[in-house]
């Protein structure tokens, strides 16, 4: 069985590509923009886009600069325009105004580490999300470390407790572990295939000492924890928020299958599952557009018809 799983950043229900041929500049853009504190990729991209997942197409960083496809707090943003086509450039150090004249950037002192590139969407937005949504398969979840038993015997455990785990031997992993209770099996909406199982959330551990069983204290935790939960490491530094938004290069049509905790309502960087993933062409980055499904309902103007009519879907957001 082949697993999929995608967990993206989105607003609203059903999704499909984007599709777009021309590039249409926001209105009003401006031909410069120096980079601050606080920016996301997103936000400088819509300063000048109407679409900021076009920023690919017209971004020609310097390729003099080292890591040119990032960006810092400092760096200078142009609008430029090369045989009628907008183009956007990246500079550092010596850079003209507006009437072409060389001005030179005075040195100044980075409050972000020059290696801390801007993210994609805010870190702080979801930064309570990114250890705990995950999606295993069938064999991570049978070869999982689990919980052989809680302090004192006790039937459940919480925050502060020691908990007693088999199978993670004297690992040296320092990020910890998250311990997470199996959920429901996700399906492709079409073909009812089984891409993975939810991996519900229940703690985060430190582990103390080594062994089998190893000991280790629970950090923080959502849920009751219980004999038997399993443990996966956590995966918090392997988010990359650098990534840069683009359509797919093929149509997809997928659908959201999962909405973190179960919410019904769900809105900005909200975190869901979908049920396409790389085997159907998808990677980091990729933007897609979310749909709500259209009703059906009956013709009661015709009443010699009295058909049913399906009602078009209507752009909810973007995933």
């Amino acid at each position: 069985m082949r697993r999929i799983h995608s967990i993206l950043f989105i607003l609203l229900i059903f999704c499909t590509s984007l599709w777009a041929e021309e590039i249409p500049l926001a209105d009003n853009p401006p031909e410069r923009y120096t980079v601050v504190k606080g920016d996301t990729l997103w936000n400088i991209a819509a300063r000048f886009l109407k679409n900021p997942w076009q920023w690919p197409k017209i971004w020609h960083a310097n390729p003099q600069i080292k890591d040119p496809h990032w960006i810092y707090p400092g760096d200078v943003i142009v609008l430029e325009w090369v045989d009628g086509q907008p183009q956007l450039t990246l500079q550092r150090g010596n850079v003209k105004n507006v009437q072409g004249d060389t001005e030179k950037l005075q040195p100044q002192i980075r409050e972000t580490p020059i290696e801390q590139a801007i993210p994609t969407i805010p870190y702080e937005a979801i930064r309570q999300f990114l250890t705990s949504p995950r999606v295993v398969s069938k064999e991570e979840i049978k070869h999982a470390p689990y919980i052989v038993s809680l302090t004192d015997n006790r039937i459940i455990g919480g925050t502060g407790d020691t908990i007693y785990v088999r199978g993670i031997g004297n690992s040296e992993n320092t990020q910890g572990f998250t311990v997470f209770r199996q959920g429901k099996a996700f399906r492709d909406h079409t073909t009812k295939e089984i891409l993975g199982y939810e991996a519900m959330y229940v703690a985060d551990t430190h582990m103390q000492k080594g062994g089998d069983p190893a000991t280790l204290t629970v950090t923080r935790s959502n849920r009751e924890i219980l004999v038997g939960d399993r443990l996966l490491p956590i995966q918090e530094e392997q988010v990359a928020l650098n990534y840069q938004p683009h359509p797919p290069s093929k149509k997809i049509d997928g659908r959201i299958i999962n909405v973190l905790d179960g919410v019904s309502q769900i809105g900005q960087y909200n975190i869901v599952v979908i049920d396409r993933g790389s085997r159907d062409g998808l990677e980091k980055g990729h933007v897609l557009t979310i749909l709500r499904k259209g009703g059906k309902i009956r013709d009661t103007v015709d009443k010699r018809a009295a058909e049913i009519i399906n009602l078009p879907n209507e752009k909810a957001g973007l995933l």
